[in-house]
């Protein structure tokens, strides 16, 4: 089968599946197909070797840096990271104070995003340890294009990505509490990743739980089944937002999460996965600090670096932000999926000019990146012909018993040909990552 021929054979069934992507824009709700490109990613065995140490090496210190945040803040104490930095986070919440999470583990599930520099080295954009989603869609894509053109795999020596949602109920499984069930808390159908969650539930033989499913009693959680019927809840894989997840600790309005959670959370009778409160180290002036937390906890030197990362915070980097903003990329601290991300070559001299004076007057919410020159790679035009877009990866550390790294990831693209956004919201498709065995 060509490659053309294949790319909308696959595309279909995708469509058929459900396999979309939904984005709330100016209010209003559009699901659109997340797109798939035919010419996978290949990554050699050595090189993902090296990856794999680097990512492990990465969610450990996290994971402590977690811990000690919310308890002892030893860091805090040496002067690593300011405590001012902690504190005006909007991820750092108050309410986790103490609480220890089963295993004493909080990222359970890490995405952290890479670029591979032109010279071949890769690079972490930033860490996603709230809710990372993406892994769903290289499995099922792969999973069709199995289907549709056999003869691909035929020949290929890589790794077998089927093993994702097996590597996710291990992790359930081990941090279940007094052998509950399993659940996959979902926001609803509106959501942008619920493809995602009902697909890792139906895999992971989770219960899918909508708003309303789970009830708190006696400081314990439960799933009202057909019939009102009880079943208690040991673990919850929770897709939903820390600040909506309990109405009675959080956001007093939301109507999406579970009323008392965090009484039951706190006193350990249900894990939660990620942990509550893992937002301060998703803050992207955070990921500055994370080769220091790496040095800090465990005594090693980072062997993935970090983007050349500028904090305004800081005065001499705030100098040096205003005085070459026209050559880098600025990123409000607290947003998300391609949002607050602003070009300065990209932007007009009206422009630049509002963007230093938010940066003067809110250094804490800004950091300055400088622009990588990052591989681009072999996408499929409509006309058939090969062309090339710029591209991430997103890969998926699971952090339990042991730390282990998922060998595949989800490979975006940007769209349009000119730009360095890859992100699903703002219309970029995707791609299979092929982690090779040999």
């Amino acid at each position: 089968m060509q490659l053309i021929e294949q790319q909308d054979a696959v595309n279909k069934w995708l469509e058929r599946f459900g396999v979309r992507f939904g984005v709330y824009k100016n209010g209003v709700f559009h699901e659109q197909l997340f797109p798939f490109d035919p010419v996978p990613r290949e990554i050699p065995h050595t090189e993902w070797a090296f990856i794999e140490k680097g990512l492990i090496q990465r969610a450990r210190a996290l994971n402590a840096f977690l811990l000690d945040i919310y308890h002892d803040k030893y860091i805090v104490r040496d002067k690593v990271i300011p405590e001012e930095f902690i504190y005006s986070s909007k991820g750092y919440l108050p309410q986790c104070e103490g609480i220890v999470p089963p295993k004493k583990i909080y990222a359970h599930i890490s995405g952290i995003d890479l670029v591979q520099a032109e010279n071949g080295s890769w690079i972490v954009l930033e860490d996603n340890i709230r809710i990372p989603s993406g892994a769903s869609y290289p499995i099922i894509a792969r999973t069709v294009t199995r289907k549709v053109s056999p003869e691909v795999f035929a020949r290929a020596d890589i790794a077998d990505n089927r093993n994702y949602t097996a590597l996710l109920r291990e992790l359930m499984d081990y941090l279940n509490v007094d052998n509950g069930l399993a659940v996959i808390l979902t926001p609803g159908r509106y959501n942008s990743a619920f493809f995602e969650h009902s697909f890792l539930a139906e895999k992971t033989d989770a219960v899918l739980a909508f708003p309303g499913d789970l009830i708190v009693e006696e400081d314990k959680v439960y799933y009202k089944g057909l019939f009102n019927e009880k079943k208690r809840v040991g673990v919850i894989y929770r897709r939903v937002s820390d600040e909506y997840l309990d109405p009675l600790t959080f956001e007093e309005a939301s109507l999406i999460g579970v009323p008392n959670l965090m009484r039951a959370y706190a006193r350990g009778t249900v894990a939660v996965m990620n942990a509550v409160g893992n937002g301060i180290a998703d803050d992207k002036g955070l990921c500055y600090f994370v080769p220091k937390m790496i040095d800090y906890y465990l005594k090693e030197t980072a062997l993935l670096q970090n983007a050349p990362t500028y904090l305004p915070y800081y005065e001499d980097d705030k100098k040096y932000v205003l005085e070459h903003i026209d050559k880098l990329v600025i990123k409000d601290v607290a947003e998300a999926g391609g949002y607050g991300v602003m070009f300065g070559q990209d932007m007009s001299a009206g422009r630049l000019a509002e963007v230093k004076r938010l940066i003067e007057t809110e250094p804490r919410r800004w950091i300055a990146q400088e622009v990588v020159q990052f591989r681009d790679l072999d996408v499929l035009e409509k006309s058939g012909l090969r062309g090339q877009r710029k591209s991430d990866l997103r890969a998926f550390v699971l952090s339990g018993e042991e730390t282990k790294v998922w060998q595949s990831g989800l490979t975006r693209f940007a769209f349009h040909p000119d730009s360095y956004v890859v992100n699903s919201s703002q219309g970029g498709g995707f791609k299979d990552t092929w982690v090779k065995k040999s």
